[in-house]
């Protein structure tokens, strides 16, 4: 008799297959480079954008991060140089950290929000350093609330419908930033929102994210492999012969709105390789910000707090959405590894502060690798890989516009509204809250702001009806947090 050697359906053909669930997730390793290779260009913009956030405000002593004075525009350029390293190098670490660990296909970068909170709100009241350390203490006060198991019961608590609302939410919520970053919504005269400039689509830059999304549905629906990459990777080449044919100036400041919004997609004098320079890293004060008088010292702690509870819930909308896009969650929501998903999340914050780039977070822009085909954490891996390797070809990563990147993002918001039908919208008990969620995320521009009206609204209604013993414990608790987060201005000003 003899015997087969071929093995069983589902079974790892390696170590690294075994490790990373390849081929049980019905993945490869070219789709796994492929959808990771998607999220670090998706991601990308974070490595231009986080240095014009923090490395251009000043603190109390009107220095920048660098510790040069901001009052010498000559010290901007070097200090969001030094920025944009030290982003690059905690994403691509915690990044690859999240791929092995948590084996989960999603990539981690400064978050937004939480660092524009920090260069606005926070430094202008401490010095850089302090202001960083008061980061590094939301992610340890995280990360022991995921070693203690509250973390992964909170995220174990949140009801189906609303775990529904924030995946769809989020998907209108990445919509939303897609558009905006190609410039085809935008503040209007008059009105809350606008189409591109006075209500038209002008100029070469709109005309790049268009003929994108065309391309990007055109390959999807005839089923090509790797649609998103080529559609980004296509449209930053003809962006790059457009620019080099017309030059195309830049936004700056509301001037120019038909220009680039970000990067400008130019190929520059000093070649496609660069040393790093990584002297941020470490600079950081665990305990100055909590010795500048009671005032300052209040106002430290709300604000620890509000960062909290933001990274807290962004994170768990983000590991669901992407999650459910993937079809990477168990029949109660839940991805595997959870544990090890929140652990990472959360020495990712830690990371962020002793790095000087602010609290890094899960992004949810992975959900445009998942997407692609990324199903494993060494999509994960290939994310980080590529951040490590902006160190040294920053100029190159700087060549993607984000016209050439945004028709992902609105492309996933499509693939993530599919998941509305799994809310019963006969229900108004269920459907409300669901609802709630969705449509705050993108109006109110803020995921935990949606995350935080659904809990309530599911509560309150819960109560309202006589049903208050379906609500879990925990759930009591976090709606109590959120009542503090939207009343932390009356709670500020009475403590003022």
């Amino acid at each position: 008799m003899s015997s087969s050697t071929t093995a069983p359906v589902g079974a790892p053909n390696s170590g690294l297959d075994g490790w990373f669930s390849i081929t049980k997730r019905g993945s490869s390793v070219g789709q796994e480079v492929r959808g990771g290779l998607v999220t670090f260009f998706t991601m990308a913009y974070i490595i231009a954008l986080n240095p014009l956030i923090i490395g251009t405000a000043a603190d109390r002593n009107g220095n920048l991060i660098s510790g040069l004075s901001a009052a010498d525009s000559a010290n901007v350029g070097p200090t969001i140089a030094m920025v944009a390293a030290a982003t690059s190098l905690v994403a691509g670490i915690m990044t690859i950290v999240m791929g092995v660990v948590g084996r989960f296909p999603i990539g981690l970068a400064t978050g937004l929000g939480l660092n524009a909170m920090l260069a606005y709100v926070i430094a202008p009241m401490v010095t850089w350093p302090q202001a960083m350390g008061l980061i590094v203490w939301e992610g340890v006060i995280i990360l022991i609330l995921v070693l203690t198991g509250f973390r992964e019961a909170v995220f174990r608590a949140v009801p189906r419908p609303l775990r529904t609302g924030i995946a769809v939410g989020i998907g209108l919520f990445i919509t939303l930033v897609g558009l905006a970053d190609a410039g085809i919504v935008r503040k209007g005269e008059g009105t809350p929102l606008q189409l591109g400039v006075g209500g038209s689509l002008i100029g070469w830059p709109m005309a790049i994210f268009v003929i994108g999304l065309f391309l990007l549905v055109l390959l999807y629906v005839r089923r090509v492999r790797g649609a998103m990459l080529i559609a980004i990777v296509g449209m930053t080449v003809v962006a790059v012969i457009l620019q080099s044919i017309l030059h195309i100036p830049g936004q700056e400041q509301g001037a120019n709105p038909t220009g680039w919004a970000l990067n400008i997609p130019e190929l520059g004098a000093g070649g496609l390789l660069s040393l790093p320079d990584l002297s941020l890293i470490g600079r950081v004060d665990l305990f100055g910000a909590f010795s500048s008088g009671p005032a300052v010292t209040i106002a430290m702690i709300m604000t620890v707090f509000a960062l909290l509870l933001a990274d807290f819930f962004d994170t768990m909308g983000t590991v669901v959405a992407v999650g459910a896009e993937g079809g990477l969650l168990d029949a109660d929501g839940n991805p595997e590894h959870t544990r090890e998903i929140l652990a990472v999340d959360s020495i990712a914050a830690i990371a962020g502060g002793l790095g000087s780039v602010s609290s890094n977070t899960s992004y949810i822009e992975s959900a445009a690798g998942v997407g692609e085909g990324a199903r494993t954490g060494l999509a994960s891996v290939v994310t980080g890989l590529a951040f490590l390797v902006s160190l040294f070809l920053a100029p190159l990563v700087k060549l993607v516009p984000s016209e050439a990147a945004a028709p992902a993002l609105v492309f996933v918001g499509f693939l993530m509204l599919s998941q509305v039908v799994h809310v019963d919208w006969t229900d108004p008990e269920e459907g409300f809250p669901a609802f709630v969620t969705m449509i705050a995320m993108p109006f109110a521009y803020s995921i935990t702001a949606g995350i935080g009206a659904g809990f309530l609204f599911w509560i309150a209604i819960k109560v309202a009806v006589g049903k208050s013993r379906q609500v879990h414990p925990l759930l009591w608790v976090i709606g109590v947090a959120f009542l503090i987060y939207f009343g932390q201005g009356v709670i500020n000003a009475l403590l003022a």
